[in-house]
């Protein structure tokens, strides 16, 4: 199986907290998989460390075959679980912005996502809505064509209206031979796309491997198992 992230005995402390402990994962290429666990279980500090923004405490991480760094940053494209855009900017500029900084970014797929979701392109970011600019965002990083595209809770803060939507903009605008992590808790709007799962719980991997696999063995679904196992 080649793997596009693979994590080796992987932990992060924040002082005394550990909020990741000794994970050894291995993410398949060529698949849409779950970062699955609830608020606090340590999916976005796995993704920063993915993506270089965070140094492990001990451990290893490779991503598309690197450590993370300038290399791996070329390979992976990573969404925050937050608007990091400047509100004074214009879209049109965010584009031609990414355009000059990735040689991966494709900005004529941008402009045609932003034209589906009749965004328009001379519109400046302070004037929309929270929901739209998550969607700008998402439309930045999905117009990458990066082997990896790591994005934390990209329909976490929309209405379930758009998470359909947003879902497919995920699923069409990646190849088959890229892989998109989606790390979520909202497992029911994602289940039917997965492919492959993790599941992390106060910092440590419970589960891991092939959705189908896992439904059949476990006899429920992806999103059941969830609710067994972290049910209050």
């Amino acid at each position: 199986m080649e793997a596009v992230l693979e994590c080796k005995n992987l932990t992060k402390k924040y002082l005394k907290k550990t909020a990741l402990s000794e994970i050894n994962l291995t993410v398949p290429k060529g698949a849409v998989v779950g970062l699955l666990g609830p608020n606090g279980s340590g999916k976005t500090t796995l993704l920063k460390l993915a993506a270089g923004l965070l140094k492990p405490t001990s451990g290893e991480i490779e991503v598309c075959g690197f450590k993370p760094g300038p290399q791996s940053k070329e390979l992976a494209a990573y969404q925050p679980d937050r608007v990091y855009l400047n509100d004074w900017m214009v879209v049109r500029d965010l584009v031609m912005m990414m355009k000059d900084f990735y040689s991966n970014f494709n900005a004529d797929k941008a402009f045609e996502m932003l034209k589906n979701l009749k965004i328009g392109e001379y519109e400046r970011l302070k004037c929309l809505s929270k929901g739209t600019k998550e969607k700008v965002q998402l439309i930045l990083t999905m117009s990458r064509e990066a082997s990896l595209y790591m994005l934390d809770e990209p329909i976490g803060g929309v209405d379930p209206a758009a998470r359909d939507y947003i879902l497919n903009t995920i699923i069409s605008n990646y190849s088959e031979n890229s892989t998109v992590i989606i790390s979520t808790h909202l497992i029911s709007d994602i289940e039917s796309v997965l492919d492959y799962v993790l599941f992390l719980k106060e910092g440590k991997l419970i589960l891991q491997g092939d959705s189908d696999t896992i439904r059949e063995e476990k006899k429920m679904s992806i999103d059941l198992l969830f609710r067994e196992e972290f049910k209050c």
